[in-house]
């Protein structure tokens, strides 16, 4: 980095900027030195500046302080005297705006440190601004050719009103690509209602979708609008499509084909005008091909297939992704964290983001709340033993992590019921409730399994020993 790349605007006395000349311009600084405010205004005008060294007197200039708030994206350190400790309420409003202050005589090691940040800051924040086809207004953030091209799916997606079936990991943002076609799209005046089909009993799932009639079943006391028809005009977003028992698959094969729905306990048929948006992270053509999901709805669905690409195929976008988040955040600790260090950028950069782009959101406003300082360290963000083994998955974790899924997947098409689960995976029951408490996964099965005798850890311990002992060390996939 050049001496130019790093031009710092400065309103200081002569004492103050001959001390600090020498120092600054060994480091790669460039001072531009005014010596009042309308020379200040000048510089600005003519030259853009990430960071300012503004030297605070004891009486202010009011239209000194009008002139720093303007631009964002230049950062001001205040120099300021003792008087400063009791500011007025003027004062006390400007020195919020500022990134950093110290207190005269200045600490020149520390001033550099802080101005390396604060001009990093500014640099960041002049960034151009979003082209007009950019989806950074609807939350898609990321430069990386991975998600160029994602983006570039999602325009032409959003400009036809077919099927969509997207896929990808979990916690790729699929839900924030079907929002963005959307928003993008001539629907965009009607409502988006989003569905998981995961997580709907499985008794109410026609219910929800379909709605009914007061009195068309026990505990029906009223009329209740489906899911289907409160989309009516708009998009209707079914997640995790994957979890749909088969018979209402073909319920909604039907619907697609018809576009046609009856409230249950009515006759009366009620004309859609929807545009459906799928999406799983199981692959589908392996579930058609084992029967777990109708390959007529696949081939409907499946019209315009997106795939969400993974957070470690996106190079570069993972720190675009933890600045932007970390503005969001911000306010959790009173904005007192302003950035990430240099060994916390380093370890999320190495990392292998198993839980994609959720699991960031949660580390880092988790450090966010927790942290002690102003800038994030792999401590804050819970990565210190991640960053020391660079964060790539083991075998074992990605063999863990597939036993983990199938093992969800197979529970959720059997209702929960352990032996049939079992026999569909392949394995024995006693196999199959180790693998449950390896995987902390036998919560799933409270009131919802079919009432089975458990069989006891002697039992399990004779009739089937553990074939991989270690524990998995990866993430479990948020759903």
């Amino acid at each position: 980095m050049t001496s130019v790349d790093r031009d710092v605007v400065a309103l200081l006395d002569d004492a103050l900027h001959t001390k600090l000349l020498g120092y600054l311009q060994a480091r790669g600084w460039k001072l531009h030195r005014a010596a009042n405010a309308d020379e200040l205004a000048d510089l600005i005008e003519q030259q853009d500046f990430h960071a300012g060294l503004l030297q605070l007197q004891r009486v202010g200039n009011f239209k000194l302080f009008d002139l720093v708030g303007r631009q964002q994206s230049l950062q001001w350190i205040a120099l300021m005297d003792h008087s400063f400790w009791n500011p007025t309420p003027q004062h006390r409003n400007f020195l919020a705006g500022v990134y950093d202050f110290h207190t005269l005589p200045v600490d020149q090691e520390r001033l550099a440190i802080s101005l390396g940040h604060a001009w990093g800051k500014g640099q960041l924040l002049r960034q151009p601004p979003a082209q007009p086809d950019s989806l950074e207004h609807h939350g898609i953030v990321g430069s990386s050719p991975a998600m160029q091209a994602f983006s570039q799916a999602l325009r032409k997606a959003s400009k036809v009103d077919a099927p969509v079936l997207i896929g990808g990991e979990s916690g790729t943002g699929k839900e924030l690509a079907a929002h963005a076609i959307h928003n993008m799209s001539a629907r965009s005046r009607h409502a988006f209602v989003a569905v998981n089909c995961g997580a709907l009993p499985t008794h109410l799932i026609q219910s929800e979708l379909f709605g009914h009639e007061k009195g068309a079943f026990t505990g029906a006391y009223q009329r209740k609008i489906g899911r289907m028809e409160a989309a009516q005009g708009g998009t209707l977003f079914l997640d995790e499509i994957a979890d749909l028992p088969l018979d209402l698959q073909a319920n909604l094969l039907r619907v697609l084909q018809d576009k046609v729905i009856e409230r249950l306990g009515s006759s009366q048929p009620i004309h859609l005008n929807i545009r459906v948006i799928a999406a799983t992270h199981i692959k589908l053509r392996e579930a058609v091909a084992k029967g777990h999901f109708r390959e007529d709805l696949y081939y409907r669905l499946n019209v315009i297939n997106l795939q969400a690409p993974p957070l470690r195929e996106r190079q570069g976008d993972v720190e675009l992704l933890a600045q932007a988040l970390l503005g969001q955040f911000a306010g959790d600790n009173g904005g007192k964290v302003k950035g990430f260090s240099r060994q916390a950028l380093r370890a999320m950069n190495q990392y292998a983001w198993p839980g994609n782009v959720r699991e960031l959101i949660n580390r880092i406003r988790q450090g966010v709340i927790m942290a002690e300082h102003p800038y994030l360290t792999p401590e804050d963000l819970g990565m210190e033993r991640r960053a020391a083994d660079a964060g790539r998955p083991t075998l074992d974790d990605a063999r863990a992590r597939a036993e983990s899924e199938a093992i969800r997947a197979a529970l959720r098409r059997c209702q929960h019921n352990v032996s049939e689960a079992a026999r569909e995976l392949g394995v024995s029951r006693a196999t199959l409730y180790r693998l449950l408490e390896r995987y902390a996964l036998s919560g799933r099965l409270n009131g919802k399994a079919t009432p089975e005798r458990s069989p006891s850890p002697a039992t399990l311990a004779a009739v089937d020993k553990p074939t991989h002992p270690t524990q998995p060390t990866s993430l479990p996939d948020a759903h």
